[in-house]
């Protein structure tokens, strides 16, 4: 088990925000699978992502890998929150938590969705803060005319002072970001010092950062396969394997990178001088496709971990196999 400031994620394994939890289906598998400790929904923007034929998935012939051009889910924000109202009003005796995932191009839509957000968190008569967290997805490449804010932290800081609007009016809101695999050292102290600055001493008197955790990481962008190295896709389209040629590439390919942005950032978070960026947890993803897969994030420094190619490969069965000890 991991406590993320006020939610609980016990088993400390978790889907990743994808296309497999994009439905009530979905989630509801996700929601009563043992081995799931959290529930995280696919990105969700406030109006939904117009999605087309373009937007697909191909799963490679030699790793277990996988390359999409997915953006955004269809649905708008507020079916997600229907959906885990629904959930929450049915099973009031569970604390397992969902994850909200959310991002948009405009800083003000976002402060609108957080507000979306706390209204389910704060007005039922049942709790809920301890059920309900957010997720800002800072690291999506496929979104065209967008490119992902989390490469440089000046256009990311517009967002995260909406969140952190948020979060100190009220202080239990558990806040992570999704971040993009990162590749130089630089990048990596970069987020760790501009995230710092949001820290500052609560009504208590203790020191206390707005985000929560990290997941490290999002798929690799700019990333091309070929038609004939893969299992499915787009065959015959362009000789591309997803339609728009380039996608985000995810599952074993990225794992050693994955891991090492995990290491990198518990290993930074771990040194601040800051108690409040020390209590920052990281969940480890990219490339967890087996129970070894598992060990080695948390090796890395991961304290819950995620994966989504292999949801998408073999269905909610992905959990029961991480899960195996022998």
């Amino acid at each position: 088990m991991v406590k993320i400031r006020s939610i609980e994620v016990s088993p400390c394994l978790i889907n990743c925000s994808c296309a497999w939890a994009s439905e009530l289906s979905q989630l509801e598998e996700l929601y009563h699978c043992q081995y799931t400790g959290a529930v995280v929904t696919r990105t969700a923007t406030l109006a939904g992502f117009e999605e087309d034929s373009s937007h697909t998935v191909a799963f490679l012939k030699d790793s277990l890998s996988s390359l999409n051009s997915y953006g955004y889910s269809p649905h708008p924000l507020t079916t997600y929150l229907s959906w885990i109202r629904s959930f929450l009003e049915a099973d009031s005796n569970s604390s397992k938590p969902f994850i909200i995932s959310i991002s948009d191009s405009s800083p003000s839509e976002i402060a609108t969705m957080l507000g979306l957000v706390q209204a389910l968190r704060t007005t039922h008569q049942t709790d809920w803060k301890s059920r309900i967290a957010v997720e800002f997805n800072v690291s999506c490449p496929n979104i065209k005319g967008h490119p992902p804010p989390s490469y440089h932290f000046s256009d990311l800081k517009a967002f995260l002072d909406m969140f952190a609007k948020a979060f100190w009016a009220d202080t239990s809101l558990t806040i992570g970001l999704k971040l993009p695999p990162y590749v130089a050292s630089f990048q990596f102290t970069e987020i760790i010092d501009g995230i710092r600055a949001y820290s500052r001493l609560d009504v208590s008197g203790k020191t206390t950062n707005p985000i929560a955790y990290f997941t490290c990481t999002n798929t690799l962008g700019n990333s091309l396969v070929f038609s004939e190295l893969a299992i499915d896709g787009g065959a015959g389209v362009n000789q591309f394997a997803v339609p728009p040629g380039l996608g985000g590439l995810a599952g074993e390919a990225i794992h050693s990178l994955s891991l090492g942005n995990v290491y990198s950032f518990a290993r930074l978070l771990a040194a601040s001088d800051d108690p409040a960026m020390r209590e920052i947890v990281v969940i480890g993803a990219g490339g967890v496709i087996s129970p070894e897969a598992v060990e080695r994030m948390h090796r890395a420094g991961a304290q819950a971990v995620g994966c989504a190619t292999l949801l998408g490969k073999e269905g909610i069965a992905a959990f029961e196999l991480l899960s195996r000890t022998e």
